[in-house]
């Protein structure tokens, strides 16, 4: 493949508090050392419908997903389906819901939990979770520093060519604590803190990364509409490629495309948006 690349999806950040947050990557972008750039959800901006478009590059109203309780095997290209295809090894650190979409379902606990499969044609090595269990009281995410490293075990065991890590640690909190309070911004500093010292490390073994979110949150920790603060989010793009202006808004659909692009591996026809990085 051309490139390596790591794609971290923070689950439900909206853009004021990468801005406002996330000194780590903010202060890469200021020193000249990353990209950043403004993304916008499709719609519905729930969660399930997001994670499909965002390995698609299609909107629900076309991969068929129309919420968290509406998770099904896709029969559409895929960024793990196109890397497979150009020969190149697959990963993913994630919520079972992306193992659902892109793999196989139902989700079985016993055999899908963690995997390694040389000859699958879609996700080869696999570490889900799935917060069982979740509500209100009961927040039932792992530690994000325990997946970053995991994630980092598989790109050193097994040389992956595409990984991507996925944690809802964020979008939990918002849910219930909602975000102009100090629990939240004690959140994001603490993510920002525990992400840090991997990226220099995935730069060091010839990865590109791209740290982004599904969706954002608004002011009552909802999200699934259509309001800036449901569907704006931050990017940021670690790597030699050149996007376009800072001022420059994204749109969800636009990163299957790009990472493909960035990878070597072909663009299928299903995925209509431009690439945003040169």
């Amino acid at each position: 493949m051309k490139s390596k690349l790591l794609l971290i999806i923070l689950d439900g950040v909206p853009l004021r508090n990468w801005r406002k947050l996330f000194g780590n990557l903010e202060g890469w972008v200021e020193q000249g050392m990353a990209q950043t750039w403004t993304m916008r959800s499709v719609l519905p901006s729930t969660s399930a419908s997001c994670y499909a478009s965002i390995h698609t590059g299609l909107p629900p109203q076309t991969h068929g997903c129309t919420g968290n309780g509406n998770v099904f095997r896709i029969d559409f290209p895929d960024i793990f389906s196109e890397v497979r295809k150009a020969g190149g090894v697959t990963g993913a650190v994630t919520h079972s819901f992306w193992s659902e979409f892109f793999n196989r379902h139902p989700f079985d606990l016993v055999r899908d939990l963690e995997y390694d499969e040389p000859e699958s044609q879609t996700i080869n090595h696999g570490r889900f979770h799935t917060m069982t269990g979740y509500g209100q009281k009961n927040q039932m995410t792992p530690s994000d520093v325990d997946l970053f490293a995991t994630l980092s075990m598989l790109c050193g065991r097994f040389n992956l060519d595409y990984g991507i890590l996925h944690t809802c640690t964020l979008d939990s909190m918002g849910h219930r604590f909602y975000h102009d309070c100090e629990e939240m911004d004690h959140a994001c500093y603490v993510m920002d803190e525990m992400l840090a010292p991997f990226i220099p490390k995935w730069l060091a073994q010839g990865y590109e990364v791209i740290v982004t979110a599904d969706h954002g949150q608004d002011e009552r920790g909802h999200h699934g509409g259509k309001t800036p603060l449901q569907q704006e989010f931050a990017l940021y793009y670690f790597g030699p490629a050149k996007g376009p202006a800072p001022d420059t808004v994204l749109h969800q659909l636009q990163l299957a495309p790009t990472i493909l692009k960035r990878l070597g591996a072909a663009i299928p026809s299903t995925m209509k948006a431009e690439p945003f990085l040169d």
